[in-house]
């Protein structure tokens, strides 16, 4: 593994290259008569016979769907899609596949991949290894400036609440209704270093956090940075962790769209000499409460003042403050589109609709349904 010092992680992130987007879904295997969660994830790789859009997770019964670096969302969407269609052409009716943050009614404990890495983790977590039966949208954006992506990830720190409350996508768990918009992350925070990261500030910080976690045995590899946000070494990317797999490519291609432009909009005023604001963390974490309570139906408060505001509203804002960056990326259709699921009843919202329709069993043949929608 490269070293941990400042210089080396500073090296990834000024690598020379255009601003670049990647994805990565994590996807739920069904069972195609049961609907429940199928543990045939290696079996699915070795029939994909080495693809790499396709990687093993820690749960058996996931597929990990990942996009090379790409100019612009839509290329990368372009690749998701074709993704999602191999992916049900290897499976060949032996499983089926879809999109949420967790699925509605499988058992609390599943089956883990057997990869080594995998077995390590079964190994220190126990039980709860088995409980994180939880699938995340990664959003990554190079920015090709070291000293850019520290003071952006500093501030998109307090973005994460609505990135969050936008793409909230699993309120059943257990077969139970949550009463959450989200689940997913409090399934997840029963593994450390989750949630809302604590603000870098510089390259030497983030070099001594990690030695530290090096140090104390806790970060063995550096993909144990796990948390909602992060600067991913190996990439040299800001990558946005906190959102629910979505339905749809469509979806999935509207969130990256605001992910894309709020990464490039704070750069460009970073850029232009502007000292990015860094929230307190608590504070984000409290909006970040209320966006998996309610989803796009929250009400956040001011991170300096307080004030309360519905998340639609500020989601308006910062669409219109996004608007022109969507212009210069290429991407003006999927913030439209954004613009258009933030005004609807949000992904939470739909799935309720679908179970009160149909039941839970027939939510997630809607869920299946919508896959390559």
């Amino acid at each position: 593994m490269p070293a941990l010092d400042a210089p080396s992680l500073r090296d990834a992130f000024d690598a020379p290259r255009a601003p670049t987007i990647g994805i990565e879904e994590e996807l739920m295997l069904l069972h195609p008569s049961t609907l429940d969660l199928v543990p045939r994830g290696e079996q699915v790789l070795s029939a994909l016979a080495g693809d790499t859009r396709f990687k093993p997770e820690l749960i058996a019964a996931q597929i990990e769907t990942v996009t090379p670096p790409r100019r612009t969302v839509a290329d990368a969407a372009k690749v998701l899609r074709c993704a999602r269609r191999d992916l049900l052409a290897a499976l060949d009716g032996r499983a089926l596949a879809a999109g949420a943050g967790v699925h509605p009614f499988t058992a609390a404990f599943g089956e883990l991949h057997g990869a080594a890495r995998y077995h390590e983790l079964a190994t220190e977590f126990a039980s709860i290894a088995r409980r994180q039966l939880v699938f995340g949208l990664h959003v990554h954006v190079a920015l090709g400036d070291a000293d850019r992506a520290v003071a952006v990830h500093d501030a998109l720190r307090s973005y994460l609440p609505e990135l969050a409350g936008l793409a909230a996508n699993a309120p059943f768990h257990e077969r139970r209704d949550s009463g959450l918009a989200s689940v997913r992350p409090t399934i997840s925070a029963m593994l450390p270093r989750q949630g809302v990261p604590p603000a870098l500030g510089s390259w030497d910080a983030f070099e001594r956090a990690l030695s530290w976690g090096e140090d104390a045995g806790i970060l063995p590899a550096r993909r144990r940075w796990w948390w909602e946000l992060r600067l991913h070494p190996t990439f040299g990317t800001i990558e946005v962790r906190v959102g629910d797999t979505q339905t749809t490519v469509d979806e999935t291609a509207a969130y990256a769209a605001v992910v894309h432009c709020l990464v490039m909009w704070l750069a460009e005023r970073a850029t232009a000499g502007e000292a990015l604001p860094v929230a307190p963390t608590w504070r984000i974490a409290e909006n970040r409460w209320w966006a998996a309570r309610h989803g796009l139906d929250a009400s956040f408060a001011d991170l300096v003042t307080g004030e309360r505001e519905p998340l639609r509203a500020r989601l308006g804002r910062l669409f219109d403050d996004l608007a022109p960056v969507a212009t210069r990326l290429g991407c003006e259709a999927e913030l439209e589109q954004a613009r258009a699921l933030a005004a609807g009843p949000g992904g939470a919202a739909r799935q309720r609709a679908a179970a009160e329709r149909d039941g839970l069993e027939g939510l997630v043949a809607w869920l299946a349904g919508r896959f390559l929608a």
